[in-house]
């Protein structure tokens, strides 16, 4: 898997996790964490047109691995901070960590922002893979137009890496984007949580952020105003408000 470091005269790490966009949409994230952290931002493999190994097949597959890599690294107490399937990547590590041994006290804190992976009576995931380009822009941003991408001013390249990130995501994360059991494996959390939503997300709605909060015995659920499924681009200073007093006490 490609990573990123930054900060790298800090003590304590962050690990970013990214959406199913790519490494581009956290990079206000990695950017806001650098001042703090030692920040790393990988590229999940078979994004971007990275290899994605056969036995990545699942989000589980891939938080094991990055498990794999922390421990290896030697790495304790790691934030982790995930935007969308990111954010579902992050709370199945901490899960992991939690319940295998040989994983303990690498995970110290989760920021999910936006997170899919539950299935939410009453708050369903968006049908993500029927959206038109238009679609997915009034779903995913408060302000559609600043998120809206005319397929035809992409290059060749440009959509077919769109495409091959797409078709990844279905491999790793299912079509429906959801885990059912996770919900009820979300008890077993040991960390501090912060559940973070925009307020206008139409992707999963505030309502689902809450109930996922609500599963976690130590979570935090806070709303970014003007905002969607991507508050950190969208209203960054905003999100920086939410986040940065969790991140100062944990």
């Amino acid at each position: 898997m490609t990573t990123t470091s930054t900060g790298i005269t800090q003590d304590r790490t962050a690990l970013v996790l990214h959406g199913g966009g790519g490494p581009r949409t956290v990079a206000p994230l990695v950017a806001h964490l650098a001042s703090a952290f030692r920040v790393v931002a990988p590229t999940h493999p078979g994004w971007d047109g990275t290899e994605r190994p056969a036995a990545i097949d699942s989000i589980h597959a891939l938080a094991v691995a990055y498990l794999e890599q922390l421990r290896e690294d030697g790495e304790q107490d790691v934030v982790l901070v995930g935007s969308s399937i990111g954010g579902w990547i992050a709370l199945e590590m901490a899960i992991t960590a939690a319940s295998e041994e040989r994983f303990a006290g690498i995970v110290g804190a989760v920021v999910d922002i936006d997170g899919v992976g539950a299935v939410v009576d009453g708050a369903p995931i968006a049908d993500f893979f029927s959206l038109s380009p238009r679609q997915l822009a009034e779903a995913a941003w408060h302000d559609p137009d600043r998120g809206y991408v005319d397929p035809m001013s992409l290059t060749d390249e440009q959509r077919a890496v769109q495409q091959s990130n797409g078709a990844t995501m279905a491999v790793v994360a299912g079509r429906s984007m959801s885990d059912p059991d996770l919900l009820a494996r979300l008890g077993h959390l040991d960390v501090p949580v912060l559940v973070v939503f925009g307020e206008s997300d139409r992707i999963v709605t505030p309502e689902y952020g809450r109930a996922v909060a609500a599963a976690i015995p130590a979570a935090e659920f806070v709303v970014v105003p003007g905002a969607g499924h991507l508050p950190h681009l969208e209203a960054p200073d905003a999100t920086w408000a939410r986040i940065d007093p969790f991140l100062a006490c944990h």
